[in-house]
């Protein structure tokens, strides 16, 4: 593949690179065939019954797919406010990775949109009745709502940002981020919302999701960025390394933000024994999901990709590269022991109630995991097939 220096106009000699090359094709085709693996999964389980091809029961009724949609929808949000700091709040550090940021916030919820059509029974009824019988006092309701107009304006935002409009797409931005960040607050309160959950009851949990959806953005922007810059054969402009630096400050400082916020999760469900969050806090810190938490939470989604970021003061690129793969799978994690472990402790467990287990038991089955798969799949997908028609969304001096 051959160089592109930063300074160079033209953009096509790259990109004829990637188009023909054999590594890039063969990337995408596998990607393109997990992701068709994944839907034919959901439509198998359509066929068979989610009773029958998912792990989930009476009562533990959410799980893998709940976990990676709320993983899609957490990153999209996120790459939605790290570009509007940008080209909507015009921060001018922020500016170049602008357009592969939004475009990127389109592919991830569409993913997301997928994996939770195939994780409802009927996924055609949610458009249908979302309009015809609406329930406003419904927090699902207000997410699919909220959710749908914040596609609409990022997909009408990337529109602009590709026609060169970028005053009007900066009023789509900010109208972009007003419905993510109101979707994804209103999704934190379907979870600290539900008082017969005590471990995720409580006011906390929307502005949790909201600082823990900048981190997920944050280490999603440098990804996808050193992947699109190695796969396109390029050399990075002082303005786009610029960008990736500042960008990996506050995603080390959101980290720092999201430790706080486990702490004291931690804290508040041991002091005093609350029931129910005592015993969920205490599978995740000493229990069945301690490795989960341990390994999958703190040290690859906190802790690890922190002392990469300082130990590298922001200016290795490879290694904030690392640190924000770290990161992502850590985020992954999170989102699922958020989900599983919220609904693990058996109702009415401080009874003594003959043959209650301390714990339900949750397995992901083979159809969950392969439309798991296939969402990731899609997203990866997506990305590389945006950086071949999108021109890898140069359009700043990068």
């Amino acid at each position: 593949m051959s160089n592109i220096q930063s300074n160079a106009v033209p953009q096509e000699k790259g990109l004829t690179a990637v188009g023909s090359s054999r590594t890039y094709n063969l990337t995408v085709a596998m990607l393109g065939m997990l992701a068709a693996l994944g839907v034919a999964s959901g439509l198998h389980a359509m066929l068979i019954g989610h009773a029958a091809a998912y792990g989930n029961t009476r009562e533990m009724p959410w799980g893998l797919l709940i976990a990676t949609y709320v993983f899609f929808v957490v990153t999209s949000t996120g790459l939605c406010l790290v570009s509007s700091i940008g080209h909507v709040f015009n921060v001018e550090v922020m500016k170049p990775i602008a357009k592969r940021s939004v475009f990127m916030a389109i592919t991830s919820i569409i993913a997301g949109f997928v994996v939770i059509a195939f994780e409802i029974e009927n996924p055609w009824r949610m458009p249908i009745y979302n309009m015809l019988s609406p329930n406003v006092t419904s927090n699902i309701w207000w997410m699919g709502t909220l959710y749908g107009a914040y596609l609409f304006f990022m997909v009408i935002e990337f529109a602009l940002l590709q026609m060169g409009r970028h005053k009007t797409a900066s009023m789509f931005g900010l109208a972009g981020v007003i419905s993510g960040v109101a979707a994804h607050s209103n999704l934190g309160a379907v979870f600290g919302l539900l008082n017969g959950r005590e471990f995720w009851h409580g006011p906390y949990m929307p502005i949790y999701f909201i600082a823990s959806a900048m981190m997920s953005g944050a280490a999603a922007v440098i990804f996808f960025s050193w992947i699109a810059y190695r796969a396109n054969g390029w050399q990075m402009s002082e303005a786009y390394k610029k960008s990736l630096r500042a960008t990996s400050k506050i995603m080390a400082l959101l980290i720092a933000v999201l430790a706080f916020f486990d702490c004291w999760k931690v804290t508040s469900g041991i002091a005093g024994h609350p029931p129910g969050k005592y015993e969920a806090v205490m599978a995740l810190v000493n229990g069945p999901y301690s490795v989960n938490f341990w390994v999958g939470e703190v040290m690859l989604g906190m802790v690890i990709p922190f002392v990469l970021i300082i130990a590298s003061r922001s200016k290795n690129f490879k290694t904030l590269f690392v640190a924000s793969a770290s990161c992502l799978i850590g985020i992954f994690f999170m989102r699922y022991d958020l989900v599983v472990v919220g609904q693990i402790v058996p109702h009415f467990h401080d009874l003594g109630i003959v043959d209650l287990p301390q714990f339900f038991s949750y397995t992901p089955s083979l159809h969950e995991i392969l439309i798991t798969i296939g969402g990731l799949g899609l997203c990866g997908m997506g990305f590389l097939m945006g950086e071949r028609l999108f021109k890898g969304h140069l359009s700043e001096d990068h």
